[in-house]
């Protein structure tokens, strides 16, 4: 096949890919606040030819492009975290910004771009005939910055949908990634009994119980799992919380979240028992557990799950791996085969339902979450020209 053909078409359609960039960046789109955004791509969706578009009951769009019988799946979560503080950005990050080669706003590399890639991406399938006897489904998913993978555990669970394997779309710096790290939410919580704060001996203080708690779980952060491919284990404080009866007061309880990241051979009981196990932790009694989610997707539907998040790695040689791999190297010639740091909707797709993932995605990494976001429209163009190219180098 003439593959010049596919990047001169993705590179025809950069200004289009801009523009829909653009659109959705101006929508804010934290989790569960996604409704705007979900419209504007089904409108792409519909007005670029996709078969079929709809939105399901959580609030997911998935439109789909042809009719054969092996589904590949491309997924972009297209929810967004906050500004944080609005001084450390230096330009507005909704407006945006354009120039020759870059688009800046919040979302523009994760993972707006992902599923305007996607998006064009099977639009260039279905032009050039590239989609053989599959059908691709490109997912603008939601949530997935408050519960990564909760929209997945929907589309499989109760869509009853179930790709031959899934191309995640959230950025990796020119490489395609075959792993990460799963995490975990850890929550631990001391007791403790008021008093007047003029008299503290006649109280016991929470505050003080979970000061050593604290100590005990940041030395627990230099004894965790490690893997040759995937790093080491994390864990990190992330949040503190008290009560008591006023300022003038001990505290009678304290708790503590914990953001755990798991390498390969950790779990969520061996996290839960580390941190059981601490002395000061049994010293007070104190209680471990683990975070649920059951916040309501914009569109009301409450669907609860654990937050736990399990690692994934599919390997360098399997046949998913090797089709993005060759599409890009097809094209664009070699290309590195690595991982992410943070987590994606893979953690349900494979590490819950053992999908094949593997991941191909627009921008940075490093730009996620950060002030003055940015994203590349190089990146846009060799995405959905690669995008493109991965039913064929499958089947091939």
């Amino acid at each position: 096949m003439d593959f010049a053909q596919v990047v001169t078409k993705a590179e025809g359609y950069k200004a289009d890919m801009s523009k829909f960039l653009r659109d959705l960046i101006r929508f804010p789109g934290e989790s569960a606040e996604e409704g705007k955004v979900i419209a504007r791509i089904k409108e792409e969706m519909e007005k670029l030819g996709f078969d079929k578009v709809e939105v399901d009951p959580m609030g997911n769009v998935l439109g789909y492009m042809g009719s054969g019988g092996t589904l590949i799946a491309y997924d972009a979560h297209i929810d967004t975290v906050g500004v944080g503080n609005a001084s450390n950005w230096t330009f507005d990050p909704y407006e945006g910004y354009e120039n020759d080669d870059e688009i800046g706003g919040r979302g523009a590399s994760d993972q707006l771009g992902g599923i305007v890639s996607a998006v064009y991406g099977a639009k260039i399938m279905k032009e050039l005939n590239l989609l053989g006897d599959c059908k691709v489904l490109v997912t603008g998913t939601v949530q997935e910055e408050d519960c990564d993978g909760l929209c997945w555990q929907y589309i499989i669970e109760e869509g009853k949908v179930r790709p031959e394997f899934v191309v995640i779309t959230e950025p990796t710096n020119g490489n395609i990634a075959r792993g990460q790290r799963g995490r975990m939410e850890i929550r631990v919580d001391v007791k403790g009994v008021s008093c007047h704060g003029s008299a503290p001996e006649r109280g016991d203080n929470a505050i003080y119980k979970m000061g050593e708690i604290i100590l005990d779980v940041k030395e627990k952060a230099n004894h965790l799992g490690n893997d040759d491919f995937l790093g080491k284990g994390t864990l990190t404080i992330s949040e503190i919380f008290f009560t008591s009866p006023s300022r003038c007061a001990v505290a009678d309880s304290c708790a503590i979240s914990i953001d755990r990241r798991l390498t390969d051979g950790e779990t969520y009981q061996m996290a839960l028992k580390e941190i059981e196990e601490l002395p000061s932790v049994k010293k007070y009694g104190a209680v471990v557990s683990m975070y649920k989610y059951d916040r309501p997707a914009y569109t009301g539907l409450v669907y609860p799950t654990d937050c736990y998040f399990p690692t994934w790695v599919i390997p360098t040689d399997h046949l998913a791996t090797k089709a993005v791999q060759a599409a890009h190297n097809e094209i664009y010639g070699d290309v590195k085969v690595s991982k992410w740091t943070f987590s994606t909707n893979g953690v349900s797709i494979m590490g819950r339902y053992g999908i094949p993932c593997v991941g191909f995605g627009p921008g940075k990494e490093e730009e996620a979450h950060a002030p003055n976001e940015k994203t590349w429209k190089a990146d846009l163009v060799k995405c959905a020209a690669v995008y493109a190219l991965v039913p064929t180098m499958y089947k091939k």
